[in-house]
């Protein structure tokens, strides 16, 4: 970050968890690492009913395709961890739930490549080298490539063949491999990266900006990304948006008891796919392509976060759809919604917003301490 902007934004250089959560305005912010992103409806169920009962009754849908519980009370915190562990959601050890950042392809099936991956994976985590606590592995190894745009580090996909490979973030190529040796792989790469000062840079991709992959890691082109899914009925279920992340208990309780739904499966870009559901649409939810509340991006906002000095979500609910490109309404300027530019980016300050064109929140504005009542018609202002 550059600029006064990101001189009182404070970033962390970790996420929360369930056995570490975060603290922010309204209370602690505890996250959830569903395995295999998979949860039963009796999951759901209990998650909502702990949402209500421990937190502020929703349930936040991050980027990693996890969960959390906001406004959760310090004095709270312990029983909550019992109800989760109740519910099969915590893992024993919690230095392994913090390093549990896997995404998976949403199409997987028991048994298949990608499910035996997972388990293989959860059984190497223990024996590898401490990682920062941001970095994380995509197995992406379904039926098409859906994971390309999903934050991992290290990446198992299939090359234009269909042969697996393990491909280092930020590096064009991968390295193929069989999965009997796919570990053996995976362990020579995350030592790498840690022997030759990865640590210090974070993330993978930023890390081979700076310090070249050996050639033998950059040898085959995986194939190319699919076109991401969309909201609505598909052949076995149905798949649901949530606006900005945000999950209703209420309104995921009621969506949960569609005719046939067996199991929901959290995916990248704020959908959430109900098995089996015969239903068409889900109130409270995006159930058709091309909504602009889906890729429109806002934080909680004030006065969720103590970072925040504004409020966030119904001022970019109000102007998603007047917005031509993308939007991103940020409480303070780490941009933690979405750390990147946007075509349009409004940035809290001082309890105002500031407005930067195709930029990021810490980017130099073109209008700054502007009202709510100023952001009618974005046109009129420079």
């Amino acid at each position: 970050m550059t600029g006064r902007r990101a001189e009182s934004a404070i970033v962390k250089g970790w996420c929360p968890g369930a056995h570490r959560p975060m603290m922010s305005g309204d209370g602690l912010v505890v996250r959830v690492r569903p395995f295999r992103a998979t949860l039963s409806p009796d999951q759901v169920h209990g998650l909502c009913d702990l949402a209500r009962r421990f937190g502020n009754g929703t349930l936040d849908l991050t980027s990693r395709a996890n969960l959390q519980i906001r406004a959760v009370a310090e004095v709270d915190f312990a029983q909550l961890l019992v109800e989760l562990d109740g519910l099969g959601l915590l893992d024993a050890d919690p230095a392994i739930e913090g390093h549990r950042n896997i995404l998976m392809a949403p199409d997987w099936t028991a048994s298949d490549l990608t499910d035996r991956l997972y388990g293989a994976l959860l059984d190497i985590l223990p024996g590898l080298p401490r990682l920062p606590e941001k970095m994380g592995y995509a197995l992406d190894t379904g039926v098409e490539a859906l994971l390309v745009h999903g934050s991992a580090d290290f990446r198992f996909e299939k090359d234009t063949e269909g042969r697996l490979l393990l491909r280092a973030d930020g590096a064009a190529k991968g390295r193929p491999v069989e999965e009997s040796d796919a570990f053996a792989a995976l362990s020579e790469m995350v030592a790498w990266f840690v022997e030759s000062g990865g640590f210090e840079a974070g993330r993978m991709a930023r890390h081979l900006r700076e310090t070249p992959l050996p050639d033998e890691w950059q040898v085959q082109e995986p194939r190319a990304a699919a076109m991401s899914l969309s909201p609505g009925p598909t052949g076995s279920g149905l798949i649901l948006g949530a606006p900005f992340g945000s999950l209703s208990a209420d309104a995921l309780d009621l969506a949960m008891q569609a005719s046939g739904v067996t199991e929901m499966r959290l995916m990248l870009g704020r959908l959430f796919w109900l098995r089996g559901s015969k239903a068409k649409d889900a109130p409270g939810f995006v159930a058709t392509p091309a909504s602009a509340l889906l890729t429109a991006h806002a934080c909680p906002g004030a006065p969720l976060c103590p970072q925040a000095t504004v409020e966030t979500r119904v001022l970019a609910k109000r102007l998603a759809e007047r917005v031509d490109g993308s939007l991103h309404v940020s409480g303070c300027a780490k941009g933690c919604a979405q750390p990147r530019r946007a075509d349009v980016t409004l940035t809290g300050r001082n309890g105002r917003y500031d407005l930067v064109r195709n930029g990021a929140p810490w980017e130099e504005p073109s209008a700054q301490g502007l009202a709510t009542d100023d952001l009618h018609d974005l046109t009129r202002i420079p």
